[in-house]
Formats: C-alpha cells, structure tokens, sequence
C-alpha cells in the first residue's frame, strides 16, 4: 500500500509563500492536492501527471491559478506544492493524495485517488 507524508505546512502572512511537499513510498504517475478548510468540505488544489519520457500535465483549481505550482521529483519520489502570494482563504489542512491503481476521472474527483496522507496545516493571516 502506499504511503504518503506530507510536511511544509506553518503559519505565514497573507502574500508569503510555502512549499509543502509529500513523500511517497513508490514512484507514480499521478498525484494531488486536495484542502479542507474549518467547517467546509475538502476541496482539489492541484494535481500532476507523468510520464517516464518526462513529460507531465498539471492541473489547478481556479482560486490558485497563477499563486500555486505543483511539481513531482521522480527520483525523490517527492511531490511539492510551491504556494505564492498566500490569502487569509488559502488556510486550510492541506493533503496530499495519490492515484496508484490507474483509475479513470476528472483529475479533481477525489474517489481518483486511492491513497492519503495525514496532511499539513497551512495558515494565512493578516
């Protein structure tokens, strides 16, 4: 089963930057992450898919389009998550998720992904 530990999370100011990342315990092709703010549902932030060649796709939620960058390190088995230009909102518990069987889907669907992490706390404030 994989394993995925995230690590990043901190407090900052609005219009700081973090960058969260997440080891996994085997390589794959796609990953995510996904936020869950206080009293509201867990939503898609990002999510990445590569290939061996090197070639990859990445895909963003349009509340950070612009501010955040997910990047994968093959060889470090290593997801990150760069985020920039941080807001009060983007404060949430924030969780890395893998999709290790090869599942079908919009890359924002949760039930994609058959792996997760514990998450990290990220908190913006003024």
């Amino acid at each position: 089963q994989v394993q995925l530990v995230e690590s990043g999370g901190g407090s900052v100011q609005v219009g700081g930057s973090l960058r969260l990342s997440c080891e996994a315990s085997e390589n794959l092709s796609r990953l995510a992450w996904f936020r869950q703010a206080p009293g509201k549902e867990r939503e898609p932030v990002a999510s990445i898919f590569t290939l061996n060649s090197g070639r990859e796709w990445t895909y963003y939620a349009d509340s950070v389009k612009g501010r955040f960058t997910i990047s994968y390190d093959k060889a470090k088995n290593t997801l990150y998550l760069q985020m920039d230009l941080l807001k009060s909102e983007d404060t949430a518990m924030y969780v890395c998720a893998a999709d290790a069987r090869g599942h079908t889907g919009a890359w924002s669907d949760e039930g994609r992904y058959d792996a997760w992490g514990q998450g990290t706390q990220v908190t913006v404030s003024s």
